[in-house]
């Protein structure tokens, strides 16, 4: 898949969190929102993805047990060793809201919920 169009450059795909706590969001092709290449990308697996950059913040009240309560699919939620969650996906290939608009209603349901949350500061 590429960076083809507004959807996969601009709207989330998921969230990855770094070990101060600090998330940042990231688009279909795992890059900041907004970016239109993949060039110069990093792994979001790795320790602290895009740590030069200032695209992380930390949330209010973003715990694991809200993430639970707003992201339901397990698959959709990775977790490190301890149990922690360290990355959400928004949706996945057969939820993708682009490709099957009867899911734009459960998408938009779940940045409407984590809109909510105000940055810690």
């Amino acid at each position: 898949m590429s960076l083809t169009d507004f959807f996969r450059i601009n709207l989330p795909y998921g969230m990855k969190k770094n070990s101060s706590g600090e998330w940042f969001a990231f688009n279909r092709e795992y890059v900041p929102l907004g970016w239109n290449s993949t060039r110069n990308s990093e792994s979001i697996y790795q320790e602290k993805p895009y740590s030069e950059h200032p695209i992380h913040t930390k949330f209010k009240g973003l715990t694991d047990k809200a993430i639970l309560n707003i992201i339901t699919d397990v698959d959709a939620i990775k977790r490190k060793e301890d149990g922690e969650i360290e990355s959400i996906f928004f949706y996945n290939d057969r939820t993708n809201p682009q490709s099957h608009p009867e899911f734009w209603n459960e998408y938009f349901e779940k940045i409407k919920a984590f809109s909510k949350f105000e940055i810690v500061g």
